[in-house]
Formats: structure tokens, sequence, C-alpha cells
């Protein structure tokens, strides 16, 4: 990242909550040193997962060199005598594990919108953070903060419509955004299955791009295929289709279609009778939904 993208990363943070909110003096009076032990991690932290090989590197250049950069801590609103982290979830893991028992900080005073963007800047700076862990940042400051998407993209540093676009990434299936955490799929593989509506199809596409990697060209242009009619009657052969199927069916149908991976056809018929068909595609395809079905492989059955 350039030094103007990273000037340009957060330019509203000012606008939002003071020009000097993370601005570190030497004769700044929020610049101390305190216990370890009194600060505890942000827990608005959007980062769910650390690396363990770039902290230890992290462990190795401070033990070497020294912290050059304080960490930044708020007071605990509920207890004056301890701190929670702003800024520096690495730096205050990687001093943990040196047992350092003080620690210089910047003390601040930021609420907890402040909070959950100081950390998600300081993040997407580092490009340390998962396309749905921002994307769930993203959530939090509009859902639980009542910023709207503009304020969101200012104090980030980003386009509203990139903003709007992982916003977006949540609408996926949950095992399609598996797929992507996994990185399996890229966010252009799931912004192109975001052109589809229907979940089945969103997620039988996505399980098929992941397994026969698929480029994301690839993927647009399967979207823009018309589905596979694998009935067009039925179960009491009688026609139907989407407009005048029962909304519960179709809702259950899509359940189990989310769950199972693959396009799922639920028929019923007088009654309560009906069927699930349940297509396959190959010998691991049926052995991926049996296990997902009754908790062990088919081999162990056959075998």
């Amino acid at each position: 990242m350039s030094k103007a993208q990273r000037v340009r990363l957060g330019r509203g943070l000012g606008a939002l909550f003071g020009e000097d909110t993370l601005r570190a003096e030497r004769d700044d009076p929020g610049l101390r040193t305190i216990p370890r032990a009194r600060i505890a991690p942000n827990p608005f932290q959007p980062r769910r997962e650390f690396d363990e090989g770039e902290l230890e590197e992290l462990v190795d250049s401070i033990r070497a060199n020294g912290l050059l950069q304080p960490l930044v801590v708020r007071r605990d609103p509920e207890d004056e005598e301890r701190f929670q982290l702003v800024a520096g979830e690495r730096r205050l893991r990687a001093l943990t594990e040196l047992d350092w028992p003080r620690v210089p900080v910047l003390v601040r005073d930021v609420d907890d919108r402040a909070l959950l963007v100081l950390a998600l800047v300081e993040n997407i700076q580092r490009a340390e953070l998962g396309p749905l862990d921002e994307a769930e940042g993203y959530r939090t400051l509009v859902d639980d903060f009542g910023l709207t998407q503009g304020e969101v993209a200012a104090a980030v540093g980003k386009s509203r419509s990139t903003v709007a676009n992982m916003l977006r990434l949540l609408r996926l299936p949950p095992s399609v955004r598996r797929l992507l955490s996994d990185g399996a799929l890229s966010i252009g593989h799931a912004r192109a299955l975001l052109a589809l509506d229907h979940p089945g199809r969103i997620t039988e596409l996505a399980r098929r791009a992941a397994q026969e990697g698929w480029t994301v060209r690839q993927v647009e242009a399967r979207t823009r295929r018309k589905p596979e009619n694998h009935s067009k009657s039925g179960a009491n052969g009688q026609a139907s289709t989407g407009r005048d199927r029962d909304a519960v069916i179709v809702a259950l149908e899509r359940a189990l279609q989310e769950t199972l991976g693959t396009r799922v056809a639920l028929r019923t018929a007088k009654g309560e009778s009906g069927e699930i068909r349940i297509p396959f595609r190959s010998a691991e395809d049926f052995d991926r939904i049996f296990q997902i079905v009754t908790g062990e492989s088919s081999a162990k059955i056959v075998g």
C-alpha cells in the first residue's frame, strides 16, 4: 500500500472523532506507561484470526528493537483503574508473549463507535482483515451505531460503492461464506454469485467453482445461464411453477439447499406425503452429502 493510500484511509476520522484521536507526541499528556495486565482487548475487534508466523516475527522485532509505537487505549467505562485496547492488537499479543510487565500507551477518550472504526482502519491499512470480518464491521457501524454507508466510507477511506458491495457479501448463504473465508473463493467469485437471487443455485455454483477451480469469468458466465429444469411436473403429475407453489415449501427447500450445498427438489402430493430429491455428481459428492445427513462417511457403512 502506498503512502498516499495510507493517508486517504481514515480521512473521515478527524471529522468523526477529532483531529488528535491517534496523534502521539512526546509531550502528549495522554502518553504514559501502565501495567500490561490492566489492558483488555478491544471488545469490537473485527479481526477473528491472527497469523502465528507474523506474530512471531513481531515478537522477534520487539525483542530486538523495542516497541517503536505505543498502544492506543481508552479507560474502561466500568472500571477507571483498567483500560481497553483501541489499536494495537498484534502488539499487545506480542508484548504478552514477551511478558512485558509495563507497556507504553496513548490514552484517548473515544466511544464505542470510534473503538470499532479505529480497529477497522488499523486492520484495513495492514491488509489483515478478511472480507467477511470487514463486512461485519461495516454492518455493526450501520445497524448498531446508526452510521450511513457514506459515513462509514468516509471514516475508513473507501468509496460508498465499495462499502455497499462488502455489505452485500453478508447475503451469501452460510456455506458460501465459509468458502470465502477459507480462501476457496475470492471476492470476485462472491460478487458474481450475488447476481443470482436463488440461494440453492448460489450454493451449488459456489461449491462447483471451488471444487473445479473456476475463474471469476466462468462463474459470471454460469450465472447468466438459465437453471436446469429437473422436473416440469409435481409429484401428483400436475404442472407447477414457482408462482403457484406454496411459500412454506419453497422456504423449506431453500433451507435444505443451503445446508446440503446442492440443488434439492421438495415435492408434495395429496395429504402430507411427498418426496425429497437430492442429486449428486460423483461418489465424492455423495459421500459429502451423506456425511451431512448422517454424521459419518458412507465408506464406514458399506466397508
